[in-house]
């Protein structure tokens, strides 16, 4: 059987000190589908020949800007076809339509971008160009995450009635941001994170997992977005009611001053028959309890799971895959994809995803501070 030639890829973003960038090159050069050959890190230019010399970039292909760098490669016969956003979210917009204009495919880092009203541009970019697009809702990545979905679909539940999901975190419970805190920061700059604070950065995770797993799209919603913290300008703790598709009722929290919180993302969907359950603290199993059956646990990479959940193990049952893992299936799907020509990268979430998410940050950060109650979530290419 011939060898596949890794898809080449460049980097935006992810110089020393970043968190998302360096997961980034590890998931997609995890199965050698992917390779990286190209990058910008950092706008420092130190840091940016640092990040080239440590994962081993040729020195002409370390580029001081991202624009140049988008030249170089499209001119390039052994140029990178494939390029990773992992910059703070006032440049994702910039950077993916330039890409896609260079006729590259993009996996994006989340949320899509800034605000909706560039979602809704760069959707029309992405339908214009022929390119794939991807965002890295790395949660949907995980093979059990993936079960629960095939669950809900068989109808193994009934009609879906409720769903719960909760992403709490504990690392801004103090105001780390004013202790110069790069990370907490960005994350706290409306020019540089947008309207959303804790929503943007985690919340919209919570709400991907939910519509990913349930199958069903929410249509309005009730929040209470508010920043906990003195003196912090985004919000930082998020608490809604969710009303989803055929009348099914939700609950949505995310938080990231839930003190002693470290990951705790979780996702509970009721159903007439019966619940699915997956915890991040336990990713390689998920819960299965039906109306009057035993408790059931499934494992990862068992052969009873479906083939969805089975497609993307690496590794016998028993022997756990976490989160680099799970980043590392959305990178295998998308080169699946690409190599395919395939401009739908599914099951990697794509554009309108990405409208989804910015819909439900503008409108729950602007129902929360109106006092609106409930608010649509209908609008244009949603």
């Amino acid at each position: 059987m011939k060898a596949l030639t890794p898809l080449r890829m460049a980097m935006v973003g992810g110089g020393p000190g970043a968190f998302i960038g360096p997961v980034h090159r590890m998931a997609a050069e995890l199965d050698g589908r992917i390779r990286l050959v190209a990058g910008s890190f950092s706008r420092d230019a130190a840091r940016n020949a640092e990040a080239g010399r440590m994962w081993g970039i040729d020195q002409d292909r370390t580029y001081g800007d991202w624009r140049t760098m988008l030249a170089a490669e499209a001119a390039r016969p052994d140029g990178a076809r494939l390029v990773a956003v992992v910059t703070p979210n006032d440049t994702h917009f910039a950077i993916s339509a330039a890409a896609l204009d260079a006729g590259l495919h993009v996996m994006s880092d989340k949320p899509a971008t800034l605000n909706l009203a560039q979602a809704l541009d760069l959707a029309r970019k992405v339908e214009a160009s022929g390119n794939a697009y991807g965002l890295t809702y790395v949660y949907t990545g995980y093979p059990m995450v993936r079960e629960a979905r095939e669950i809900v679909r068989r109808g193994d539940l009934g009609a879906v009635r409720k769903i719960v999901v909760e992403y709490a975190q504990g690392w801004l419970s103090r105001p780390i941001e004013r202790d110069g805190d790069r990370q907490a920061g960005w994350r706290n700059d409306p020019a540089q994170a947008g309207v959303g604070g804790c929503i943007a950065d985690i919340g919209v995770h919570a709400f991907n997992i939910a519509e990913f797993v349930s199958g069903v799209r929410v249509e309005r919603l009730c929040a209470d977005v508010a920043s906990v913290v003195p003196g912090r300008v985004l919000d930082d703790d998020c608490n809604m009611l969710l009303r989803f598709e055929g009348g099914v009722r939700g609950v949505l929290i995310a938080s990231q001053i839930s003190a002693g919180a470290r990951n705790g993302l979780q996702i509970k969907v009721y159903g007439e028959n019966g619940c699915v359950s997956w915890s991040h603290d336990r990713p390689v199993e998920l819960a299965l309890d039906l109306l009057d059956a035993p408790s059931q646990i499934l494992h990862a990479a068992s052969g009873y799971l479906s083939a969805p959940a089975r497609a993307r193990v690496r590794i016998p049952t028993g022997h756990p895959e976490g989160f680099i893992e799970a980043f590392a299936n959305l990178y295998a799907d998308m080169a699946d994809a690409i190599s395919a020509g395939r401009t739908d990268p599914t099951p990697v979430p794509g554009i309108a995803d990405g409208l989804r998410g910015m819909a439900f940050v503008e409108r729950a950060v602007a129902a929360s501070r109106d006092g609106e109650g409930w608010v649509s979530l209908d609008g244009v290419g949603l």
